[in-house]
């Protein structure tokens, strides 16, 4: 190997290091003085013994100079309000043989430090619709936050495109994990359920990430979980490429970690390749890809990088690192090796070199200047726009499409078992119907989660879905809410239905950012042009007489309000779970949303109202042709001297409490069912409080974060806050054992002695 250029001299301690890296460039190039071989054609290899021909190492050689130049250009323009983003991909270059050696239809979940990447994947589909694909314009766009960024439409600068298979996202740590081996799976589940896949049966999905966060719990469960799937002899054909740097952000990787840490991993199949060196380096990491490929096994692929001109812009490391450590560090910049490469093997001049390195440049300036002349979003709507499509007449449509007659006879054993045609049932055996419905509708559907399949949930919800769609479409996870929401989000790139079930709310908050950072944002940052729509069943809640404490009732649904373009639905009774449920997944499949469906625990058996045995919260099984339009409540009487608004458990203890106080004070009340909690229907709850003479709201959720703080904020927006009002809530705790459970959660006396307030 050619000597790499001597450490800068301590005078130039003060110089902006990213000026430095450019100038060893040149200085490298123009003082090389090595011997150097006749040219080799353009299929030979670059170098004695390398797997790389001199064709490829030139592409790669140009790919790297790309990202190179985007991430000078954006240090440079930072400062002139032009670019707004400089994380760059400086000694990260060589993940452009990666991106060679696979397919463009193999998906790739990126680290941020990916230009290099990008470049050469852009080489595998020269243009689409007639348009000539260009990295350097397409990136310019996305780090000016232009809204004509092709990838996120100027909401942030993420490395993606649609017809490159690069799903845009911003995970930092490693949150994208999962849903790269859930996208893994779900390319091998299409082919056993019959689905046709976007992309080739072989494929491989693709994911890199830091070597700091490589140690990220999030990181950890899917490296668990595909050696988990391996185990069982099933196909993961995931690249998990780790582009060790040693540092993140200031913390240094212990040597020889990531190796001693992944190399052993039985069914984690460990390569190393030196991602510095592209002529060394490209065999490596080809059998890697190949062994990927061929076997369907997870692959990971240690890939040796740096990281030279600090995390970002703002990172100014000669404040925190020694003079001789950044000189050493620069030294390992890889585009001095690819520059000492192309000089010894003759492909190229000094002057060919520096000629191209001055070239991509002035390509990489230009396309930021024109980029920084393109319109940005200028509106709080087209900021919005992706984050939550909506078309009701399509939703509706496909809500109440019921063209499956002869599959449902099948799945239920006759026309007069058809659940329609049975006696009023309580809310577990209706979800149960549902599903069996949703299931009949969509071949493309899948359930799954702990405990679902042979048991049938722990409450009997999902039993026999698996003995009537089989194992291929219902089937038991390992113990890991982080790795259901990956695979949901896998099964859902690839064009399938996933209906993962989350057995606790509790349990949701242990996965929560496989939501709210991944699942819900995808449409935002592709500007719609990815989705992957879900119907997430969660059982939840609270009044389950005291069994389970906290773990078993959670009433923390501000987590999931929080989310934004989720939708959160909460039945209380059984044909309303049905009926919703509908919506719910014609919502996934028309409009690509992520959906949450609340199950009440404390309800799922409930069979009376008033009186034991009076059956009145029995109700019958809607036909298929019926759906609930998204936002509508469930209006209980038409009184108006008192309005009690409610959701879930709150529903059945309001008509109990409204029963109780018309015989006390002889007032005409009403009792509402939110049932959608997200989003809120505003305009709906502004109706029934309009009349209102007095209002309680009833909300099991913790006094400082639940639903009823946004049903009082819709009321006193909508004119009606002068109105006499009560809010009966949960107290601001963890649940209790036993009896002591009912202390911090509303009851029907609290909701009377409300109302009793407002006399």
């Amino acid at each position: 190997m050619t000597a790499m250029p001597n450490p800068i001299p301590a005078r130039m301690k003060g110089v902006n290091r990213a000026e430095i890296c450019d100038v060893n460039f040149s200085e490298f190039v123009r003082g090389w003085d090595g011997r150097a071989d006749a040219k080799p054609a353009a299929e030979e290899a670059i170098l004695d013994g390398s797997a790389l021909d001199a064709r490829g190492f030139r592409e790669l050689f140009e790919s790297q100079l790309i990202s190179r130049h985007l991430d000078l250009m954006a240090r440079v323009l930072r400062v002139q309000n032009k670019v707004f983003y400089t994380i760059g991909s400086s000694g990260h270059e060589g993940n452009a043989m990666v991106a060679r050696l696979t397919r463009h239809t193999d998906p790739a979940f990126l680290h941020y430090r990916s230009g290099g990447f990008m470049a050469e994947r852009f080489r595998k589909l020269p243009g689409t619709d007639g348009k000539k694909l260009d990295p350097i314009m397409d990136s310019a766009l996305s780090f000016a936050a232009s809204k004509d960024d092709p990838a996120s439409g100027g909401r942030h600068k993420v490395w993606g495109s649609k017809p490159l298979w690069v799903l845009p996202q911003t995970s930092t740590i490693a949150s994208h994990l999962p849903k790269a081996f859930g996208t893994a799976v779900a390319i091998e589940q299409g082919r056993r359920i019959g689905h046709a896949l976007p992309i080739p049966d072989d494929s491989i999905a693709i994911c890199s990430f830091g070597d700091a966060s490589s140690n990220h719990a999030t990181a950890q469960t899917a490296f668990n979980a595909a050696a988990w799937t391996a185990y069982q002899k099933l196909p993961a054909p995931v690249l998990f490429v780790c582009e060790d740097n040693g540092i993140g952000i200031s913390v240094k990787t212990p040597n020889g970690w990531v190796a001693q840490n992944f190399r052993d991993r039985r069914d984690l199949d460990y390569f190393y390749a030196d991602g510095l060196d592209l002529a060394s380096g490209y065999g490596d990491v080809q059998r890697a890809v190949e062994h990927c490929r061929r076997t369907r096994r997870p692959t990971f692929l240690h890939l040796r990088t740096t990281r030279i001109m600090g995390h970002a812009g703002t990172d100014f490391e000669i404040e925190w690192r020694s003079i001789e450590e950044l000189c050493a560090v620069e030294a390992t910049d890889p585009l001095l090796r690819s520059a000492a490469i192309a000089l010894e093997s003759g492909l190229m001049s000094r002057d060919e070199v520096l000629a191209l390195y001055e070239e991509t440049r002035k390509k990489c300036f230009a396309a930021a200047e024109d980029a920084d002349r393109r319109p940005r979003l200028t509106s709080l709507e087209e900021v919005m726009a992706p984050l939550a499509p909506y078309t009701p007449d399509k939703v509706q449509s496909e809500a109440v499409r019921s063209d499956f007659a002869d599959k449902r006879v099948a799945a239920f054993g006759s026309e007069a078992k058809l659940p329609e045609k049975q006696a009023p049932k309580h809310l577990a055996i209706q979800i149960n119907n549902a599903l069996h419905d949703l299931f009949c509708k969509y071949p493309e559907a899948l359930l799954f989660g702990e405990d679902v399949a042979q048991k049938g949930g722990v409450y009997t919800v999902t039993k026999g879905l698996h003995k009537a769609f089989g194992n291929k479409r219902v089937f038991n996870t390992l113990l890991d809410e982080t790795v259901i929401l990956g695979l949901a989000q896998g099964y859902a790139n690839m064009g399938m239905l996933p209906l993962p079930e989350i057995q606790y709310l509790a349990y949701f908050h242990n996965a929560c950012d496989q939501i709210r950072g991944e699942a819900a944002s995808l449409q935002f940052f592709s500007n719609g042009q990815y989705r992957n729509p879900m119907l997430m069943r969660i059982a939840s809640l609270g009044y389950q007489r005291g069994f389970g404490g906290h773990f078993h009732n959670d009433n923390s649904i501000t987590a999931l309000r929080d989310i934004p373009g989720l939708v959160v639905g909460c039945p209380s009774r059984g044909d309303d779970a049905a009926t919703m449920l509908r919506t719910l997944a014609a919502l996934a499949k028309v409009d690509g949303r992520v959906c949450a469906f609340l199950e009440p625990i404390a309800l799922y058996m409930a069979k009376d109202l008033y009186e034991p045995g009076d059956g009145q919260w029995l109700t019958e099984y809607p036909s298929p042709d019926q759906a609930m339009t998204l936002g509508e409540g469930r209006v209980y009487g038409d009184g108006d001297d008192l309005v009690i608004f409610s959701f879930g458990n709150g529903v059945p203890m309001s008509l109990r409490a409204a029963r109780a106080v018309e015989k006390k004070h002889g007032w005409k009340t009403r009792v509402v069912d939110l049932r959608w909690l997200v989003p809120l229907n505003e305009a709906f709850i502004v109706e029934q409080a309009r009349n209102a003479k007095r209002i309680v709201v009833v909300d099991e959720g913790r006094h400082s974060a639940g639903v009823g703080e946004g049903i009082i904020t819709a009321i006193a927006e909508g004119g009606y806050g002068a109105r006499p009002f009560k809010r009966v809530v949960g107290a601001d705790t963890f649940t209790p054992l036993a009896g002591a459970a009912f202390l911090v959660i509303p009851s029907d006396e609290e909701i009377i002695a409300a109302a009793d307030s407002l006399v």
